[in-house]
């Protein structure tokens, strides 16, 4: 079988701060250098004007959750969960789900993340989504127990079945991780398993944890200890474990995080709309802790562009510290790419533009007014002045999910109207 090419030329290559040409076969990028030979190749973009980069690495999102997008807005993260999404959520089927997750993959493909970490309900219909969309994806369940054993057993089954099912699936796009929800919502019991089980099938897990301040004041009152501190003396945590917000940390807690290189996913733009708090990620860098980025949900961000992401967590640092120099433009961009593939077990193959990895790429226009003039730096240029809106073209594993700003995967209108009519039949339910 002859191999599929894509030959990407003319573009300014933003890790090798040139212009060159990369060429993709199947799934893979196989050359970069000054001058490709254009014959026999079955597809040419000309890149000219484009930066070109690895695809994003959105570290923690529902992205289901899409059809919740403005639901309830301005609440606490208490108020919001218990009066508005968890009621919501009690009338969702897979079908809702796998419409959610379709809506989310059109944002994702539209704003150049090409790689996504979800945790959330009815799995396999999100697989689905991921399988049709050509985008890639670890998955977890969210499992929560609250103590009860039967429903503890269920929660377990749920995420083993999603492994057995999906693990591998949609051309080895899909990896599952293991999705307790958080150590306020998953007993111990269910998190020492969740533990065993890991080790046991070399799963990842994917965890909430310290995102509120009430959060912290409830668990120490219960365990007697802070989250990170309580998950450490039951065993749970190592390089495996990637945990979303990490907001209110002792110093003894970071240094907790780095002895056990958890992997920490920061959420500024949900974190700032719950007013949950401003997680402390340039001491987490100082002390060499793997921090990537997450928009958590659009119900509560609310929306799942990762460049406006990265903008916010690179300026509230900045803020927060009273220091311009903290999170940099170019450790914001690590943060949005090869640390997500880190967090993620995956930056052997994603994450940088490196032949012989994974073909995850798109590519910026610098053609707009907000891109023009250059900057001194282009990372700034990206991280400071663009948005989703001004990528161009998104591939993943070698295949086109959009050109020219147009997708060429899935039908963007049906899935707005599926979209609309599911939010409406679930209102319509409580």
């Amino acid at each position: 079988m002859s191999d599929n090419t894509i030959l990407i030329k003319n573009a300014f290559i933003l890790n090798k701060q040139k212009i060159q040409s990369l060429l993709i076969k199947n799934d893979l990028i196989a050359e970069i250098s000054d001058e490709i030979d254009e014959s026999n190749v079955d597809k040419i973009i000309d890149a000219d004007g484009k930066i070109l980069l690895p695809g994003f690495v959105n570290t923690h999102t529902h992205l289901s959750m899409t059809l919740f997008r403005g639901l309830a807005d301005d609440l606490s993260l208490d108020s919001w969960l218990n009066d508005h999404i968890w009621p919501m959520e009690a009338n969702l089927n897979g079908d809702y789900c796998y419409i959610g997750a379709l809506l989310g993959a059109v944002e994702l493909i539209k704003s150049g993340t090409t790689t996504f970490s979800d945790m959330y309900f009815y799995m396999e219909d999100v697989a689905r989504a991921v399988d049709e969309a050509g985008i890639r994806a670890v998955l977890s369940y969210g499992m929560i127990d609250f103590g009860d054993a039967e429903k503890r057993q269920a929660e377990i089954k749920e995420n083993m079945e999603l492994f057995k099912n999906c693990n591998g699936m949609a051309d080895g796009r899909i990896k599952v991780f293991f999705g307790p929800h958080s150590p306020y919502t998953a007993s111990e019991e269910l998190l020492i398993k969740v533990r065993e089980l890991a080790d046991e099938y070399n799963m990842g897990i994917h965890i909430h944890v310290s995102e509120t301040q009430k959060e912290i004041n409830d668990i120490s009152a219960e365990k007697g200890m802070r989250p990170f501190e309580y998950l450490d003396k039951i065993g749970f945590l190592g390089p495996d474990v990637v945990a979303a917000h990490s907001v209110w940390l002792s110093d003894e807690e970071i240094e907790i995080i780095k002895k056990n290189d958890v992997k920490i996913s920061h959420n500024p733009c949900s974190n700032m709309k719950l007013a949950s708090g401003i997680a402390p990620v340039s001491k987490l860098i100082e002390n060499d802790i793997c921090v990537s980025i997450g928009t958590d949900g659009a119900s509560s961000n609310n929306n799942l562009d990762l460049i406006e992401e990265l903008k916010t967590a690179s300026l509230l640092q900045k803020v927060s510290t009273l220091d311009p120099k903290v999170l940099t433009s170019d450790e914001a961009i690590e943060m949005g790419t090869i640390k997500g593939a880190e967090a993620l077990g995956l930056d052997s193959q994603i994450g940088s533009i490196e032949v012989g990895k994974k073909a995850d790429i798109i590519l910026i226009d610098t053609d707009s007014a907000n891109m023009v003039p250059d900057s001194t730096s282009l990372s700034s240029n990206i991280i400071y002045s663009a948005n989703g809106s001004n990528v161009d073209t998104t591939i993943c594993d070698g295949k086109v999910l959009m050109e020219n700003k147009k997708l060429t995967v899935l039908d963007e209108q049906a899935i707005y109207d599926k979209a609309r009519q599911a939010i409406k039949e679930l209102k319509e339910a409580i």
